[in-house]
């Protein structure tokens, strides 16, 4: 019995030392776990959206080294009555509306404050997108109608082959994926598990076999698409997303803050939703494509392309929201509106008509629920009105 009890303490306390072991091993991992399962929760959302590189990877974004381009401050303006009750019914932690490039309102709620990067979620799309545009006009990419494994021939005899970039750009890629959030076991919270654990979204992807559509075919919104067309940059550029998006896109900006991205354990960038910077760069950003991709004397995105981008051409059903290359297009929307957005009440709206542009980042725990997408864009629509004289 003595023996019996020394062989048994011995087993506990190998087993003690190699819990120890793993947990010093994994403990990056297990802390990121931990972090990701309460990344929504009440208590935590508002801060976690400001500080997204305490749960993931995550990777700079080199602003460049050049002066920031200031957003000039314009007169004051009251925004609608209507605005108050929207800003504490969506838990708007930020909103910033620029009115001919100029600042009409500033303000942050929440405990936050304009230095805050705050996580895009899809957002981040559009960004992507305004890259392919460039990189089209650079010939680095051929053609929207050559297939995706011309650029990343890892995902042969996935779910996309026989997609194109542009089907893929449409969200028309036909490929099978779950993107309910509030589902544990759905693909995107899968995803999100893969990113926080270190593992390789490439792999991920080349995984899927599965479709429900031929290409081209039918539009659903599947974020995984947008990884895909990240690939396809990295395969024709031979570079990674955040050095490219810096050197194209973020330094002719001249951003007040470096951005970063949420990567992945190979450190490829979360391009579909892992962007984060301050408000006012996501303002300026809207700002350069409201000025048909011009940036103080710059072409910085061919105007042809913010033009194709957010015109209303994926298929989407009729009378239902426009989508374009990476962009959305509210229902009845006017020449020259439309936005980027993403999920918990992320927005860059634009209306170029107006000279408009609103940026509004949030921790909307609600924002599935019915009319809650409408009402936010009645909300900017009201204030591009007001801020216009009512016009």
């Amino acid at each position: 019995m003595r023996t019996f009890g020394k062989w048994l303490g011995r087993v506990m306390l190998a087993f003690l030392v190699a819990a120890v072991v793993i947990g010093l091993w994994k403990r990056e991992e297990i802390a990121r776990l931990l972090a990701v399962n309460s990344l929504f929760s009440e208590e935590k959302i508002v801060h976690n959206f400001s500080h997204m590189d305490g749960a993931f990877l995550s990777a700079p974004i080199s602003r460049g080294d050049g002066l920031t381009s200031e957003l000039p401050y314009g007169p004051e303006t009251e925004l609608p009555d209507t605005v108050d009750n929207w800003i504490a019914a969506r838990d708007v932690t930020a909103l910033v509306v620029l009115k001919d490039g100029a600042i009409v309102y500033e303000n942050y709620f929440k405990g936050t404050g304009p230095d805050d990067r705050r996580i895009s979620w899809s957002v981040a799309k559009s960004y992507l997108s305004a890259l392919v545009g460039i990189l089209l006009d650079e010939g680095k990419i051929a053609s929207l109608d050559d297939p995706v494994t011309k650029y990343a021939p890892s995902l042969k005899g996935s779910a996309y082959n026989g997609a194109s970039l542009r089907n893929v750009l449409h969200m028309a890629s036909g490929v099978t994926f779950d993107e309910d959030y509030l589902d544990y076991d759905s693909d995107i919270n899968r995803m999100g598990r893969v990113v926080a654990l270190g593992g390789r979204l490439d792999d991920f992807t080349a995984e899927l076999t599965e479709t429900f559509a031929e290409p081209g075919s039918q539009w659903q919104y599947v974020s995984i698409d947008t990884h895909v067309i990240g690939m396809v940059v990295r395969g024709a550029t031979g570079r990674g997303v955040p050095e490219l998006l810096s050197e194209k896109v973020i330094a002719p900006l001249g951003l007040e803050h470096a951005p970063y991205y949420i990567v992945d354990g190979s450190g490829t960038a979360f391009v579909l939703g892992g962007l984060n910077m301050t408000t006012r760069d996501y303002a300026r950003f809207g700002q350069m494509f409201a000025q048909d991709g011009q940036w103080n004397g710059r072409q910085v995105v061919p105007a042809d392309w913010v033009t194709a981008s957010t015109s209303p051409t994926a298929p989407t059903a009729e009378g239902q929201i426009g989508y374009g290359y990476q962009w959305w297009l509210p229902v009845g929307a006017a020449e020259g509106e439309y936005m980027a957005r993403g999920i918990y009440g992320q927005y860059i709206y634009v209306d170029t008509a107006r000279d408009v542009v609103i940026a509004t980042n949030a921790a909307d725990r609600k924002f599935r629920e019915a009319g809650v997408a409408e009402q936010n864009i009645e909300i900017f629509r009201e204030i591009a009105t007001s801020i216009s004289g009512g016009t």
